[in-house]
Order: structure tokens, then C-alpha cells, then sequence
């Protein structure tokens, strides 16, 4: 059983940290390097983890972790109805399409399809982003329910850049502004070289399911080029509501 456990707190340790050495391993688990090197054989073995770089001195985990994460959290199937719309606002707009979904207060990036251009914004899967200064954030919190927004501005909202919203009262007012125009934007509030346009992706019951952004470097993205991209992420994530089953689909504003 305690082989178990190291096997599953490795499996952990390397999610967070990859990639990761057997000797920076074990010093994060405070256990013997022996042990940590059979965690990795097993979980290699197993289709876990891989090599990093082509090495077998630092490792990575693979897909079959994201693929099992998606199944347990029924975003698998949320995933294989985006993917075809992402393709098609990708093309439209030639800049980086994510895909994120609220989990409990958290909004968490779980799909991307990446621009051709050589400047591109790139944040890893798994990655959480900061629910009021983010676009998909942004969406998400405004199509969401009255009591998510308040549970957000309970406590102090950190402050990113010098462009984040960090007034309880300012942040009420842009989101009744993203519910009446359809889409949420993000101007560098999380990080000054990232902008985005988002729109939420409502599911049967009318609540958010996900958001459905635009990304780019805040060097791109001009008054012109925004309110085209707004127009396409809101017919987007339309459509991805109808294919989800919501036949009253209407976008509700977001982006990273």
C-alpha cells in the first residue's frame, strides 16, 4: 500500500513541477531516492509519465493523466464538442483560441488551439485563471449566479497589473457591462502583455458551462481588431451552447 501512496504523491509532485529530477523528487517528498526512483519505474511503465526532452533524468507527465482528469470531470466530452467550434473561430481570427470551465470559484483553462503567428500567447492546460481579471474569468463570473460573484469579493482581490479591476463596486459595474453587451474583456489585467475577448457558453440549465476566448498580445490587439474578435467569440460560443444541447444559447461575455 505505502508503494501505492509514493506512486500517486510522485505522480503529483511531477504534475506540478515538471519537468523533474529523481534528486529534486525525492528532496520534495522527503523520501530515499530509491524509493522515488521504483515510484517512477511503475508510473512509467504504466504510461504515467515520460522522459522529458527525450531524457530519462527528468520527467513529464503524459496525456493519459489529462485524458483521465477530463473523464472524471465530464470535460471530455465538453472537449470533442469545442474542439471543431475552436478550429473554426481559429480560423476566423488567426490568433489563440483557449477553452475554460468554472470549477466550484476557480475558472480553469482546460483546451487551446495556438495561433501561426510567432508572438503568441501560451499558458499551459490545467492552468487557473484569476476570476476578475481574466476575460473567460470575466464571462464566466457575469452569465454565473449572484452568489458566486459575492463569494469572489468576500476577501481582498489581488491586483495583477495597474489595469485590474480591484474595487469590489467597479468590478459589479463591468460585469453588468459584459452581461448587456454580450462579451467580457480583458486589457492586460492579468498580465500586462496578454489580452483577450471572451464569451460564456451557457448549458441547459442557462448557467455558464464554460467560456470560449480570443488571445493575444496586447501589442495586437487594437479597437478594430477587438470588437471583430468580439463578434466572432459570442457567435462561437453560441454555437458551441446549441451543440451542447441548449437550444437558447445566448453568449454571455469573457477571455483570459
Amino acid at each position: 500500500m505505502q508503494n501505492v501512496l509514493n506512486a500517486l504523491r510522485a505522480l503529483e509532485e511531477i504534475a506540478e513541477r515538471q519537468p523533474i529530477g529523481v534528486a529534486e523528487l525525492a528532496r520534495a517528498m522527503e523520501l530515499p531516492k530509491s524509493s522515488v526512483q521504483r515510484s517512477l519505474l511503475t508510473l512509467h511503465e504504466a504510461g504515467w509519465i515520460r522522459p522529458a526532452a527525450g531524457t530519462p533524468t527528468r520527467w513529464a507527465v503524459t496525456a493519459k493523466a489529462l485524458y483521465v482528469g477530463r473523464r472524471a470531470t465530464g470535460e471530455l466530452g465538453l472537449r470533442d464538442a469545442a474542439v471543431p467550434v475552436m478550429e473554426e473561430l481559429r480560423r476566423q481570427c488567426g490568433e489563440t483560441v483557449h477553452l475554460a470551465v468554472p470549477e466550484g470559484d476557480r475558472v480553469v483553462l482546460i483546451e487551446r488551439l495556438e495561433t501561426s503567428q510567432p508572438v503568441r500567447i501560451v499558458l499551459p492546460l490545467g492552468q487557473d485563471l484569476p476570476v476578475h481579471a481574466s476575460a473567460n474569468g470575466k464571462a464566466i463570473l457575469a452569465a454565473g449566479p449572484v452568489a458566486t460573484l459575492e463569494r469572489q469579493l468576500v476577501g481582498e482581490l489581488a491586483e495583477f497589473t495597474a489595469t485590474t479591476i480591484t474595487d469590489p463596486d467597479r468590478l459589479r459595474a463591468e460585469l453588468a457591462e459584459v452581461r448587456r453587451r454580450g462579451y467580457a474583456i480583458n486589457s492586460g489585467e492579468w498580465r500586462a502583455d496578454v489580452s483577450a475577448v471572451a464569451a460564456a457558453v451557457l448549458g441547459v440549465d442557462g448557467l455558464p458551462v464554460a467560456s470560449l476566448s480570443v488571445n493575444v498580445p496586447t501589442s495586437r490587439m487594437t479597437d478594430a481588431s477587438g470588437a471583430q474578435f468580439a463578434a466572432m467569440v459570442v457567435v462561437a460560443a453560441e454555437r458551441l451552447g446549441h451543440a451542447l444541447g441548449n437550444a437558447n444559447s445566448s453568449a454571455v461575455g469573457g477571455s483570459c
